[in-house]
């Protein structure tokens, strides 16, 4: 296949799977095992032009945020917990990162991991069955969301977006669009920090710069842009009446079908 077209077809991957708890991740390590291999820096910046998506989504939100905190104690007390989840991000995934805590990313760690990710889906969703709904972000919820958003970056496969979504349930925010809702604007400066810490690194190796194909890097964080935006416009509805069980489903059945093809 022609690069372009692959780097389109990553990009089309990406933007459908960032934000459903299925591991957008793990689907582009899967899919780069019969593909060309992309550099970190491409993997991160396509996540990030989903990232863009989301942050088009919840502009109105976002924008009350920043202009309302000053005066607003309930937009200023949610842009503190937002500060707090991502520094607690930064920090954890940095010294992560420090001491090389990660698995490898191949298919076969990811492939276990979807399948554990869906059993753990089954297990929340039949506990949320006995709670109250409660839309309350409390501080437990925002240091939650942080930590397990370093945990699914040390664990390929097990999927940011889901990881942060069911923190936030657990920990006292069981409200499924505001779970979700907090989990991505966490996301929007986790991913562009992220992306900004890779595009600095490779400007450091003139090497890495000059093979980086920037042309594709560029059209595949479009493409993921625009395929984001829709999936997260669908996925906002289709949480609002139904539950995360379906992609539990795939995440097994897609795991062990990769654990039978590659065993």
């Amino acid at each position: 296949m022609d690069s372009l077209l692959q780097a389109i077809l990553l990009g089309v991957i990406e933007g459908l799977t960032e934000f459903l708890p299925i591991s957008s991740t793990g689907h582009l390590l899967i899919v780069q095992t019969w593909l060309e291999r992309r550099s970190d820096l491409f993997n991160i910046a396509i996540q990030a032009g989903a990232i863009l998506a989301v942050s088009l989504v919840y502009r109105q939100r976002l924008i009350g945020l920043l202009t309302q905190w000053p005066r607003n104690l309930a937009a200023r007390d949610d842009l503190f917990k937002i500060s707090v989840s991502f520094l607690v991000t930064a920090v954890l995934g940095l010294t992560a990162k420090k001491l090389g805590v990660e698995l490898p990313e191949t298919a076969v760690p990811v492939a276990i991991a979807l399948i554990i990710g869906g059993f753990v889906i089954f297990a929340v969703e039949h506990w949320l069955k006995g709670q109250e709904p409660r839309d309350h972000l409390g501080w437990g919820v925002a240091i939650a969301v942080g930590v397990a958003q370093v945990l699914a970056g040390v664990f390929p496969g097990t999927s940011r977006s889901a990881a942060a979504i069911f923190a936030a349930l657990l920990f006292g925010l069981r409200h499924r669009a505001r779970a979700a809702e907090f989990a991505f604007i966490v996301g929007i400066p986790t991913m562009f920090a992220a992306t900004g810490y890779e595009l600095l690194k490779t400007a450091g190796d003139p090497d890495a710069w000059a093979a980086e194909a920037w042309t594709e890097l560029l059209v595949a964080f479009v493409v993921s842009a625009v395929v984001g935006f829709a999936a997260v416009k669908w996925l906002l509805r289709y949480i609002s009446g139904h539950s995360f069980v379906p992609f539990a489903w795939y995440r097994i059945a897609l795991g062990v079908v990769l654990l039978v093809v590659l065993l």
